[in-house]
């Protein structure tokens, strides 16, 4: 590609290979079966996962999956911490199967009544009994006061809790710029902050955000048409370094559109 910094985009999960090059990008990120639900992964790419594997390295594209919502290791809630360990692992598998370079994993939350340091100590258990074959990165969250990688001390909770883990260099960080500016984080400083707790930025997703900051909405929107100021939003995606996913609205067309008003602020 021509730049320097790869951008791609969240696409269905039928052709990936195709979607990124409709897109003329190196990377894409996509689901393995259903995001809302525990039914285990499925590889919807015609031949499967061998085929899936093949028609990327052919056509020089980087896999990126992004783990179902539902996952949540952290919860105190047996009945939601258990398959959720259990989802992660089936998906962290298929990942491998299809050659994926990430497996992304939203941070989770406790419940209301609950020590948020139970939520980093299932943290760390999960990434114990997690057979890590892909990175696992944790991507921070928009919303709810019990979360566990909205706010920076949360994160650093969450860090400081694996850092002891056996796995724990295989876990890595990828930061959303939505969610960041839902959340509460200032753009300015966000990734000196983040790698200040993480020691690494190894991922992007470059999203813009229809709501206000702080509001804890998570409501993306193609960039330059939400609420993130244009200079502070490049900023973070250069400051980073790291491969760029636009998680917008649409298609092909409308994710050129957003890569190519990145590259023009990068």
């Amino acid at each position: 590609m021509s730049t320097q910094l790869a951008v791609g985009a969240h696409v269905a999960q039928e052709d990936p290979v195709g979607e990124a090059v409709a897109r003329d990008t190196s990377l894409v990120q996509f689901f393995l079966g259903d995001p809302q639900g525990y039914k285990g992964p499925e590889v919807r790419f015609d031949g499967g996962a061998a085929a899936l594997r093949a028609a990327a390295e052919d056509a020089g594209v980087d896999l990126y999956v992004h783990a179902p919502y539902v996952v949540n290791v952290a919860t105190t809630n047996n009945r939601i911490r258990i398959p959720s360990r259990k989802l992660l692992q089936q998906h962290m598998v298929a990942a491998a199967e299809i050659g994926a370079k990430g497996l992304i994993v939203h941070g989770g939350h406790v419940n209301k009544a609950d020590d948020p340091a139970v939520g980093f100590d299932n943290w760390r258990k999960a990434i114990e009994a997690t057979d890590i074959l892909v990175p696992l990165l944790i991507e921070n969250t928009a919303g709810g006061e019990n979360a566990m990688a909205r706010h920076l001390d949360r994160i650093a909770g969450v860090w400081d809790a694996i850092s002891s883990a056996d796995g724990a260099e295989r876990v890595g960080f990828c930061l959303d710029t939505c969610h960041a500016w839902a959340g509460g984080i200032d753009l300015g400083d966000a990734v000196e902050k983040v790698r200040g707790i993480t020691g690494r930025i190894d991922l992007v997703h470059a999203n813009d955000s229809r709501d206000d900051f702080g509001s804890g909405a998570d409501r993306h929107a193609n960039f330059g048409r939400g609420r993130l100021p244009a200079d502070e939003f490049a900023a973070v995606v250069r400051e980073a370094g790291a491969p760029v996913i636009c998680e917008t609205p649409g298609g092909a067309a409308d994710h050129l559109a957003d890569f190519a008003w990145l590259r023009e602020r990068l």
